[in-house]
């Protein structure tokens, strides 16, 4: 930044038309990673800029600003996630008229997975109904695969920059004002400072911008990247002591000459802080009871407190009598911890020793330059936290890096050599040594740290480098009669977790955060954890195109057979189904097609097929010469499959995603050509199309 660029910059800090709202759906987070870079490249171009999730707007706030780019992943079977139904809703009110959204300039980034059937639906339904409520598209929309060699880069990096292109060309800066530069650091929008320091630190922060009568865009930024740095004090100014009385000095944010009444420059009448620290999320106390099945694979069953409502959390220690239910499709979320160990690793190689076991608060800035108490959304540090416990149970020190996470640290290096290496890491053009070096070998953020040591990240940055710790989403297996835990108010819920643990590239061994901490547990340990619901209602999608009946376990027409193909984990959620199924009187047959790697290993619940009057037909790939594979089962037993669609089988599909699912649909297509009750696979894809369906795939 010029001098005369700062000269030449004056009158309003924002200006006006440089205004706009980013909001994001996002199951696992991708989404909100991809908001918040779209956010820093319009702050780079000087608009002021709003990011939230979906839910956090409604319609009508869509009017309010300018420019509007939505990001959203694609759940479950098209659906939008689950921070996006309630604005969803919202624009599908029958009584919204359609010229409602006109002054509405919008642009979309969808995030989906190609093996899905419903590949972007989320992103191109919404495009749908923005569109018919006469909203207009200010830039083309992108869709990333996450099937792609480079992942969701491979289509949002080509995306963005043609975004930053085209917002420079329509909304053009004035005369001496640039685009802020790459070089320059953005400031956070959220710090972390020691507890304790509202009166001196908080207001010193709240001051404005003291030295100058009118600051502009650029000066302003200035001063704010200033005030964040972990080394800024300000400046001490003596104040006349007959418009201050009782006070010396007071902080400017640099050298001044005061030339008109001193009481403007003062700190005593800025704005109080406020507190306004975020609500805990619905969690329940679980205690693991026990595990058991193989190295590899835990099958732990969680005893929990009973609850009424969703609104109504129970732990352990209530002793409450309230009934919670869960349902065959509902999921558990468990939250992982850091390993103490490495916490201290990532704390030594900080310099953080000194201020580690303080109590620490996060402050959000504010654009006035005042700061607020507020954590990060989906943070929820325990009252009086210290920075130790915040390592431990609210940021991920163990996640593999992304390209911002480069762009970070490259300003707290110190070394030269490591400097221009890390350049390297953030820079787009270099994505193919960043993949080498971090996706391939699995490389962590503390082994990135340990690296390069010069990096020397001031705490105050946490909230900003660090990601959070996300909770991990599972099936819940169990069901039915297996509910209550006799004799006490807990219910039980099991779950089956694949435990991720390979040696990458480096001939190192690497284990999943959630499965290491998975591992480790004991029975009686408790830990974090949280019930939801990963499927919402139907969705009614006549606006794009007709679709087979969108089926969800909890309505169960009980006289229907049941047709579930379910390799390896992905038998959890049918388990629970079938559970379900068999506490009731009297039901339709149940058919399982299961698939894994061997027999003595992987014939999960095999007694409790039996138990629960369940057809198995199983495949176990490993067990002989030739690789036999669920799909060939169905197409060997094309006679059964045709005399269940016949009845009108309700299909059921769970498991990982990638090729299986397009694998078992082709096979189940062939299952009807070969057993004579179709004569095309076109023909057979339009029998299926009949039946109730319900998909899981992950």
């Amino acid at each position: 930044m010029t001098e005369s660029q700062l000269q030449n910059n004056g009158g309003d800090s924002l200006l006006p038309e440089r205004k706009i709202l980013i909001l994001y759906g996002s199951e696992t987070g991708n989404s909100q990673d991809v908001a918040e870079d779209i956010e820093r490249l319009a702050r780079r171009l000087h608009f002021e800029t709003e990011v939230e999730e979906m839910n956090a707007v409604r319609p009508k706030t869509l009017t309010e600003y300018p420019l509007v780019v939505f990001v959203i992943s694609t759940t479950g079977q098209g659906e939008l996630p689950k921070n996006a139904q309630q604005l969803w809703k919202g624009l599908r009110n029958k009584n919204l008229p359609p010229t409602c959204l006109s002054r509405v300039n919008f642009t979309t980034f969808g995030l989906g997975d190609s093996s899905y059937t419903e590949y972007n639906w989320a992103a191109k339904k919404l495009y749908v109904r923005l569109k018919q409520l006469g909203a207009n598209e200010f830039y083309p929309r992108g869709e990333a695969d996450e099937r792609h060699d480079e992942g969701i880069d491979g289509t949002y990096l080509p995306w963005s920059l043609g975004l930053r292109k085209h917002l420079l060309s329509t909304y053009p800066l004035p005369e001496g004002l640039s685009p802020i530069p790459a070089d320059v650091h953005l400031p956070p929008k959220i710090t972390l400072e020691p507890a304790g320091m509202e009166m001196e630190g908080s207001s010193t922060k709240a001051a404005q911008f003291s030295h100058v009568d009118n600051p502009g865009a650029m000066q302003e930024f200035e001063l704010m990247a200033e005030r964040a740095h972990p080394d800024w004090k300000g400046y001490q100014v003596r104040l006349s002591k007959n418009t201050d009385v009782g006070a010396s000095t007071e902080l400017l944010d640099r050298p001044n000459i005061l030339k008109d009444h001193p009481s403007k420059y003062s700190l005593r009448d800025e704005v109080q802080l406020s507190k306004a620290p975020p609500a805990r999320p619905v969690a329940y106390s679980g205690i693991l009871d026990s595990h058991g099945y193989r190295q590899s694979t835990s099958h732990p069953r969680q005893s929990l407190a009973r609850r009424s409502s969703p609104h109504a959390p129970r732990t352990l220690e209530d002793g409450s009598d309230d009934v919670l239910l869960y349902n065959p499709g509902d999921t558990l979320v468990l939250y992982p911890k850091n390993f103490p160990a490495d916490v201290q690793a990532l704390i030594d190689l900080m310099d953080w020793n000194d201020v580690a076991d303080k109590p620490f608060v996060h402050y959000s800035h504010r654009k006035d330059g005042i700061p607020i108490e507020h954590a990060p959304k989906n943070c929820y540090p325990v009252e009086g936290t210290t920075l130790r416990q915040l390592l431990l149970h609210n940021y991920d020190i163990t996640a593999i890096p992304k390209r911002i996470f480069f762009d970070h640290i490259k300003f707290f290096a110190t070394e030269k050599m490591q400097i221009q290496r890390i350049t390297e890491f953030a820079d787009p053009t270099y994505s193919d040594e960043f993949y080498d070096y971090t996706s391939r070998p699995r490389r962590s953020i503390l082994e990135v740290l340990q690296e390069f040591s010069s990096v020397k990240v001031p705490y105050q940055w946490v909230p900003s480098i660090f990601p959070l710790i996300r909770g991990r989403e599972y099936s819940i297996a169990s069901g039915g009669s297996r509910l209550p835990v006799e004799g006490t108010n807990m219910i039980r819920v099991e779950l089956l977790i694949a435990l991720v643990k390979y040696k990458t590239v480096l001939r190192k061994t690497r284990q999943g955060l959630a499965s290491r901490y998975i591992e480790s547990l004991s029975s009686g340990d408790v830990m974090r954890i949280r019930i939801g619901e990963h499927h919402g209602p139907p969705m009614e999608i006549s606006d794009l195109s007709s679709r087979r009946p969108y089926y969800h376990p909890q309505t169960d027409p009980l006289d229907l057979p049941v047709l579930a193909i379910a390799p390896g984990t992905g038998v959890a959620p049918i388990r629970s189904y079938f559970c379900e199924r068999a506490s009731q009187k009297s039901r339709g047959e149940d058919v399982l097609f299961f698939g894994g790697r061997n027999q003595a290993a992987d014939y999960f619940f095999k007694k409790d097929w039996e138990l629960l009057n369940v057809k198995v037909y199983t495949a176990f790939s490993r067990d002989q010469k030739e690789k036999v594979y669920v799909q060939d089962v169905i197409r060997h037993e094309a006679t059964k499959v045709c005399e269940l669609v016949s009845k009108g089988a309700i299909i059921c599909l769970c498991g990982s995603a990638g090729k299986m699912p397009e694998a078992v649909r082709l096979a189940l297509r062939d299952a009807l050509v070969i057993g004579g009750m179709a004569r095309t696979r076109e023909e057979a894809g339009t029998m299926l199309s009949r039946n109730a369906s319900w998909e899981e795939v992950w």
